[in-house]
């Protein structure tokens, strides 16, 4: 006898709760429509650069994932580096829901939140097992208490605990388009490959190595589904398919969600009203030209990181603050990011091809999303205790560097606070390819402006 199950799955929502409400009726409806469905988030549900989720560190999250009723989730890098371990250790506290995840660790042992894996009983008998891993960001989990372990070897022992258990797997995989085809062609005994991370959009799925791989891109702006066909007497998976559904096609609205989202909005609000301090004058941001406020967090993240030099680019900070009363929500609106301060130790001539490359005109006008960034456009590069001349005949061509008015010689090192955004991607190498990265955390760049601001006072 042939039976269908649907898996409905969203991923890499980033609190765009604007989308929310549609995602919600779609998959109310489908619960009518069908007889076994069941529903997964994949990871970055939470993002701190949303109020309502940076207010009660991603409660609101939990809240719509139960209402909405998920039958598994998953963590993402926002749940699980861009929170302190505490608040991390109780985000799930209060969740209806298994977080299934077998690579995260605390002194050797798994947090009470999470499972390795899931097992469910279907209507039709089958067993089906859902395995879940997450992205393994190693030395940014040990700054904040955690121990994350190489997801493809979690993988490996989860498949031999549960081999013989289960008619069919599904991984929950928040590492990427580029791991989950590894995963394909290294564990073929996995059916279905739910993916996320890398915002990739898969309208119609992807075989690799006879493993179905579903992503449903970011932000709430698609709902991914797959469809098993199932001989439930012979207990074989026939088929599996992948589809999409793009939010912006939908009508319908859930009331319910609308209610939560504007009473955790009012709710947000309300907390974020805490005053950090006040102060005298405007400080403002210019993103091309030094500026007060930003120049003042470039000096915080030198002093923070205690090292010989501070450097971040001007678009950190987006706005600047007017005299008076400065609130807990005013200092997130121009520094929503969560990027956490970092040192780092360059030879000379390291740090100068770095001054070189971050005064190319491309870089100041780069625009960029993505690697915890949630500003504009990234600026000029300020710096504290660095000077540095151009040669006059060429543009922008770095002639000299000083380090508190020293001339930097090319074998001597020099210590560097900066922010974590540039150890990704390809902004600078020289950051991004060092051996010794230190990370302070849990800190973000603007709990580093609210410390400097009441100093300052």
């Amino acid at each position: 006898m042939l039976q269908k199950l649907w898996l409905y799955h969203t991923n890499d929502l980033h609190s765009h709760f604007e989308n929310w409400p549609k995602i919600a009726a779609y998959i109310e409806e489908k619960r009518q429509v069908h007889d076994q469905m069941l529903l997964f988030d994949i990871g970055d549900h939470m993002d701190r650069v949303n109020l309502m989720s940076e207010a009660d560190y991603g409660k609101v999250n939990v809240q719509l994932l139960n209402q909405l009723g998920y039958d598994g989730v998953t963590i993402g890098n926002n749940e699980g580096i861009t929170l302190p371990h505490d608040q991390l250790d109780q985000l799930y506290e209060d969740a209806h829901f298994p977080v299934i995840l077998s690579n995260l660790y605390e002194k050797g042992k798994r947090p009470s939140w999470a499972k390795p894996y899931h097992m469910m009983t279907l209507e039709n008998g089958l067993t089906m097992c859902v395995l879940g891993v997450t992205i393994a960001y190693t030395p940014v989990y040990k700054q904040l208490g955690w121990d994350i372990t190489d997801p493809f070897e979690s993988i490996r022992d989860m498949l031999h605990e549960v081999r013989g258990q289960a008619d069919f797997i599904v991984l929950l995989s928040h590492l990427g388009i580029t791991h989950d085809r590894e995963i394909a062609h290294d564990f073929p005994e996995i059916d279905v490959i739910l993916g996320s991370h890398t915002h990739h959009l898969l309208e119609n799925g992807e075989i690799e190595n006879g493993v179905l791989l579903a992503c449903a891109e970011k932000y709430g702006h698609y709902i991914g589904c797959v469809e098993l066909t199932f001989d439930s007497k012979k207990r074989q998976l026939l088929e599996k398919k992948a589809t999409v559904q793009l939010v912006d096609q939908l009508l319908s609205e859930s009331e319910e969600a609308i209610i939560t989202l504007k009473q955790a909005e009012k709710r947000a609000k309300l907390l974020m009203q805490e005053e950090v301090t006040s102060i005298q004058t405007k400080l403002e941001t210019k993103w091309f030209d030094t500026s007060p406020l930003p120049q003042l967090l470039t000096d915080a993240i030198k002093d923070w990181c205690g090292a010989d030099i501070g450097m971040m680019n001007a678009g950190m900070v987006l706005d600047s603050l007017e005299a008076g009363v400065v609130t807990r929500e005013e200092i997130h609106r121009i520094c929503p990011h969560p990027i956490n301060p970092i040192r780092v130790t360059l030879t000379g001539k390291q740090l100068r091809e770095t001054v070189q490359r971050a005064a190319e005109e491309k870089m100041e006008q780069l625009r960029i999303k993505g690697f915890g960034f949630r500003g504009e456009v990234m600026g000029k590069m300020l710096y504290s205790g660095l000077t540095y001349t151009i040669e006059a005949e060429k543009a922008k061509r770095v002639q000299a560097v000083f380090v508190n008015g020293h001339l930097i010689k090319d074998d001597d090192s020099y210590t560097v606070g900066t922010v974590d955004m540039y150890t990704l991607g390809s902004l600078f190498p020289h950051i991004r390819d060092h051996e010794h990265i230190e990370y302070f955390m849990p800190e973000f760049l603007r709990d580093l402006l609210s410390w400097r601001l009441k100093e300052a006072r």
